[in-house]
């Protein structure tokens, strides 16, 4: 698994301008400042400036975390004091390039005094700031930008304060570079970063930006996506807008687009040009003659063009590499078949063949009932001799009952000389029988017994058992 994040940072696009040793991000999902960077990381390629020469700066919050993420020079400040680190930067070394990245509460909030200075002084910072009008950070709090009655932790009820807007703010503060647009317009925030940082003055960029975690789910409006697609209904592109027009409803219409841009003196050319009024041609800032800073100026403007022809020129060869990819038809491939050996083989063999495979199966079939018949026959042997037993005892038995009752009837006999009534020698003929016949019906349910294990041997007794009570009656 390392193994294959250590690819995926090895050949990502981005490894060059992020740090892909601190991926993945803490950003929640559906967050659009991830895209934002994106589109920052784009734009410094796009624009050809030297990367040893960017500084990024960052304050607190979600977007203050930015200035750990990218592959540049960084520093990340304390709450609100984003831009007068940035601004002493840009004073110790004018060479350089610094972006300030941070977020509204930061900028606008407690930083608000330190933006509309840098603003009015034109100082040479490109600002960007993402707007998701609340402290995702520190517990979804009312901002400067939160929209009326939107809900916030501090405002459960609504937001009743008049919120910024902050491209009328700008503007009236003296920024030379102002445009709006939301996280979704990625590409114009691409060209608005790369144009912002390859001209002078103070820039400001304000992206719209959702924040899924506190002010969607606490105000129901959805997710990211359900965000985004609001911006893509509500979203009015509108070039040079009067930047009076700006104000944001909550869930209403968004103006975009590029509202100013305009030219003059940054803060350190006002400087250098009062000081050499004052002291004259041979004042040297940082040590350097005005006509040695516009040689060096022009020199990395060069570079700066070289760097930018040479970025589009590799983008576009990409692209009409793949749209020739695209038009041309697919070449068919040959394809590879695997070797296969045929053999004649005759019908007879092919009988024989299927009779020798089901053959076994036939056997096995056959040799099953023999030996569950196997099985039973000693059972049934062992149960024969107990019923021929059985037999035996009860007819050895029967004779000798059958004898006595041959020998009662010679009582009549002896009883002839005395006269005896019809009636008491039919009870005592009669007796006898009463008496066998119950033992004749034991024979049968024992001979019904037998029956289940030796039928041959029960139907002899049944004979037996029958024959016994006829001759008793004829007695």
């Amino acid at each position: 698994m390392s193994t294959d994040i250590e690819k995926f940072k090895a050949g990502s696009p981005m490894s060059d301008t992020l740090r892909m040793d601190r991926m993945p991000h803490i950003w929640c999902p559906g967050c659009g400042i991830g895209s934002e960077v994106n589109s920052f990381a784009e734009a410094v390629k796009r624009s050809g400036i030297d990367p040893k020469k960017l500084v990024v700066v960052s304050g607190i919050g979600c977007t203050g975390r930015v200035a750990g993420y990218v592959n540049f020079d960084s520093m990340h400040t304390t709450h609100g004091r984003a831009i007068p680190v940035a601004t002493g930067i840009k004073l110790a070394n004018p060479e350089l390039t610094v972006v300030v990245f941070s977020g509204e509460g930061d900028l606008a909030g407690i930083g608000g005094n330190h933006l509309i200075h840098a603003a009015r002084r034109n100082m040479d910072l490109v600002v960007i700031c993402n707007n998701n009008f609340t402290y995702g950070m520190t517990g979804g709090q009312v901002t400067p930008t939160t929209p009326g009655s939107a809900m916030a932790s501090t405002t459960p009820y609504g937001n009743y304060e008049y919120p910024f807007s902050l491209p009328f703010l700008m503007d009236a503060a003296g920024a030379t570079y102002i445009a709006r647009w939301t996280s979704m317009h990625s590409r114009n925030v691409t060209q608005s970063i790369e144009e912002a940082l390859l001209r002078k003055g103070f820039s400001f960029i304000e992206i719209i930006s959702p924040c899924p975690t506190l002010y969607l789910r606490r105000n129901r409006l959805g997710d990211g996506v359900d965000q985004l697609q609001n911006y893509q209904d509500n979203s009015i592109l509108k070039h040079g807008a009067d930047t009076r027009e700006t104000n944001i409803d909550f869930q209403g219409k968004i103006v975009v687009g590029k509202f100013v841009e305009k030219n003059k003196p940054t803060y350190l050319e006002a400087s250098l040009k009062c000081a050499i009024k004052l002291v004259g041609d041979d004042y040297q800032l940082y040590g350097k003659t005005v006509p040695e800073r516009e040689a060096e100026e022009k020199a990395e403007q060069e570079k700066v063009a070289a760097r930018r022809a040479a970025m589009q020129a590799a983008t576009e060869a990409a692209a009409d590499a793949e749209a020739h990819q695209e038009a041309a038809p697919a070449k068919p491939q040959p394809v590879s078949l695997p070797k296969v050996t045929v053999k004649v083989v005759s019908a007879k063999a092919v009988v024989k063949a299927a009779a020798a495979k089901t053959a076994p199966a036939k056997a096995a079939a056959k040799k099953a009932p023999v030996k569950v018949a196997a099985k039973k026959a000693p059972a049934k042997a062992a149960a024969a001799p107990k019923a021929v037993k059985k037999a035996a005892v009860k007819a050895s038995a029967k004779p000798a009952k059958k004898a006595a009752t041959k020998a009662k009837p010679a009582k009549p006999a002896a009883a002839q000389a005395k006269p005896v009534k019809k009636s008491a020698t039919k009870a005592v003929a009669k007796a006898p029988a009463k008496k066998v016949a119950p033992k004749a019906v034991k024979a049968k349910v024992v001979a019904k017994a037998v029956k289940k294990v030796a039928p041959k041997v029960t139907a002899k007794t049944k004979v037996v058992a029958k024959a016994a009570p006829k001759k008793t009656r004829k007695s």
